[in-house]
C-alpha cells in the first residue's frame, strides 16, 4: 500500500485538523466532521484516532489555556506535522490515480444499470 497507512476515518480526521487550522481540538473536530459529512462521531473513536495519528507522527498536540467552563482543564489543540501533510497528499494521489484508471464505460450509468 505504501509507507502511509491511513484508515478512512483517520484520513477524515487529518483533513479536518487541516481545515480547522489553529482551532482543531476534540469538540471542534467532532462537530466539523458531523456537520460536513452528516456522520455521527463518537468521542471515544475520535480520541482513539487522534492518539493513533499522534503516535504515527502525523499530528502534534499542545495544551491551550485552562477555562472555568471546562473545570479548569485546558483544550488540547492538534496540528498537522510535515508527515501528516505527506500522508494526506499521498492518500489523495492514490485515490486520484485509481479514479483516473476507471474505464469511462464503467462510470456510464446508462450502461451499468442495463
Amino acid at each position: 500500500m505504501g509507507k502511509y497507512q491511513l484508515g478512512e476515518f483517520e484520513e477524515i480526521v487529518l483533513l479536518t485538523v487541516g481545515v480547522l487550522y489553529g482551532e482543531a481540538y476534540g469538540v471542534s473536530i467532532k462537530l466539523s466532521i458531523e456537520e460536513k459529512l452528516n456522520r455521527k462521531v463518537s468521542v471515544g473513536a475520535l480520541q482513539s484516532a487522534l492518539k493513533r495519528l499522534e503516535e504515527k507522527g502525523y499530528l502534534t498536540s499542545k495544551e491551550g489555556e485552562s477555562t472555568s467552563e471546562r473545570g479548569g482543564r485546558p483544550k488540547l489543540y492538534f496540528t498537522l506535522t510535515p508527515a501528516g501533510k505527506d500522508a494526506i497528499e499521498y492518500a489523495r494521489e492514490v485515490r486520484n490515480q485509481l479514479y483516473n484508471q476507471i474505464p469511462k464505460v464503467a462510470l456510464d450509468l446508462k450502461l451499468v444499470t442495463a
